[in-house]
């Protein structure tokens, strides 16, 4: 037991180390430059980002966008809830404060202020769970999808907004909820399309 506390201790060092050292440069041109990228993950962009999906679905008349805009929606808001579930019961200082101030809290509690709720990374889960919802979907759209909810995640640190383990984590919550969503999803998205269709062309019914 000693053994496994004292790698933990060495991982959590580690991970400190590592973010610390990552985000002594965040206020330099350049690094504040890439600030927009850790901001594309955010609630309302995201949200936004469905949405726009499902339009230009409706718009160009694929079925297959509207159900990948719907899919991204469903799976964001399952992300969300189970990270803000999590920093709700557990404070953790985001890396820029804990290098102003010394000192960081990594501990069970139930703080909202924004400096304290670094665990998990919430523009991780929610861009993670967006962008494998839209590969299910849209042919093509994985690979573009990967890249920016990578960029997203990676953006986090170098401006002290995250720590490592913090993605690690949110990716988890992402993946997890968006395939939690599909496995449902899947079942009821056939019924309701099967259903549209009737009531939109009596041939069908």
């Amino acid at each position: 037991m000693g053994e496994i506390k004292q790698a933990a201790k060495a991982v959590a060092k580690a991970d400190r180390d590592v973010t610390h050292k990552a985000a002594e440069h965040r206020d330099k041109p350049v690094v504040k430059a890439t600030g927009f990228l850790a901001e594309i993950g955010d609630q309302p962009q995201l949200v936004v980002t469905s949405i726009g999906t499902v339009v230009i679905g409706l718009i160009s008349r694929r079925p297959d966008v509207i159900r990948g805009g719907v899919r991204m929606l469903a799976a964001h808001a399952a992300a969300t809830f189970v990270k803000s579930a999590i920093k709700s019961s557990i404070d953790r200082t985001r890396p820029a404060t804990a290098i102003e101030d010394g000192k960081a809290r990594f501990e069970p509690g139930k703080s909202d202020a924004h400096e304290q709720t670094s665990f998990p990374s919430g523009h991780t889960a929610g861009a993670v769970a967006v962008a494998r919802a839209i590969a299910r979907d849209v042919d093509g759209a994985g690979a573009p999808a990967a890249l920016i909810s990578s960029a997203v995640a990676a953006a986090q640190p170098v401006n002290g907004k995250h720590y490592l383990s913090d993605l690690v984590v949110g990716a988890a919550v992402g993946w997890v909820a968006e395939a939690l969503v599909s496995a449902v999803f899947d079942r009821i998205a056939p019924v309701i399309e099967g259903q549209v269709a009737a009531a939109t062309d009596p041939a069908k019914a």
